[in-house]
């Protein structure tokens, strides 16, 4: 039989003033973005497909690997070892969590105040804050983070406050401590809480606040039902900025906290060097990607 109604061909897209055809458009597709996908390919898929097969290996009698199939690394970060279960790598996952949400917690207490304000000034005012909150990244990390020594030493006001308070020892460091390690990666990280959201709240339909006022709301459900929504994006982005480097953070852990307050960033660079087990720091560095992906889920499900 004939078909009676037979399959036209494709007409060409319009896309920037010029007609193109589904080949047309693979080839320019290829000619603009075919170098950015080669070289995220090369230097980051690959590496991490890399890092991926070496976690299923066994670690070599004298470090490196051997090619022997095996799913040791995972159970030993699991807790589960040749001489029975172990905590302590999951407490270093559950330590690095909490630490990573504890972070992103308080910077967000910090930040929104902050970003309200900085989007209720005058123009000039806003650069001058915006300012003043990048200047920290004008300093390296690692002199900010001696700079927090010597101010939670115990001579230091800021010490002798928070014994005053009733926390710590009085006449003991902050140092090296889980609060010193706190308080560092809130220092640090606070900046990337900060920016995403007073870009949500700058834009913020200020609007719909009035009219739930006018309409009997209070200030908390104004702030609930008018303000939250339009500043989710910016909430969302921030609290992924500051919990999945806060998570995987080696260096403040390591100058504030010492062996007293190990997380998955202090693991990895172990095994990757004095122990070199590349196996097992393989099979840690997955687990932080898988963490790190499941945060990206979070932000495109809830925030973009």
């Amino acid at each position: 039989m004939i078909d009676p109604s037979p399959t036209l061909p494709r007409k060409p897209e319009v896309r920037f003033g010029q007609q193109l055809s589904r080949g047309g458009h693979w080839r320019r597709s290829a000619l603009f973005s075919g170098p950015a996908v080669i070289w995220l390919a090369l230097l980051l898929l690959v590496p991490l497909l890399i890092v991926t097969g070496i976690s299923f290996l066994t670690r070599g009698e004298y470090g490196g690997i051997e090619w022997h199939f095996t799913f040791d690394s995972y159970k030993r970060l699991a807790g589960f070892g040749d001489l029975g279960f172990d905590a302590l790598y999951p407490v270093i996952l559950l330590r690095s969590l909490a630490l990573g949400g504890a972070t992103a917690a308080l910077s967000l207490l910090a930040a929104a105040p902050l970003a309200f304000y900085i989007a209720r000034v005058s123009d000039t005012m806003k650069n001058v804050a915006l300012t003043l909150v990048v200047i920290p990244f004008w300093t390296n990390l690692l002199i900010r983070t001696y700079a927090w020594q010597i101010i939670l030493s115990p001579e230091s006001w800021v010490t002798q406050a928070v014994h005053g308070l009733g926390i710590g020892v009085a006449g003991e460091p902050l140092y090296p401590g889980t609060l010193a390690v706190l308080i560092g990666m809130v220092c640090d990280f606070l900046p990337f809480m900060v920016l995403p959201l007073y870009a949500s709240v700058e834009k913020i339909d200020w609007s719909l606040a009035e009219a739930a006022a006018d309409l009997g709301a209070n200030r908390v459900q104004v702030f609930r039902h008018a303000l939250l929504p339009q500043i989710i994006p910016g909430l969302v982005a921030g609290v992924i900025l500051v919990f999945l480097p806060a998570t995987g953070q080696f260096v403040i852990p390591d100058l504030l906290g010492g062996a007293k307050t190990a997380m998955l960033g202090n693991v990895i660079q172990q095994q990757f060097a004095s122990s070199r087990d590349w196996p097992f720091g393989s099979a840690i560095s997955f687990v932080a990607l898988v963490l790190v992906m499941a945060g990206l889920w979070i932000y495109l499900r809830r925030g973009a």
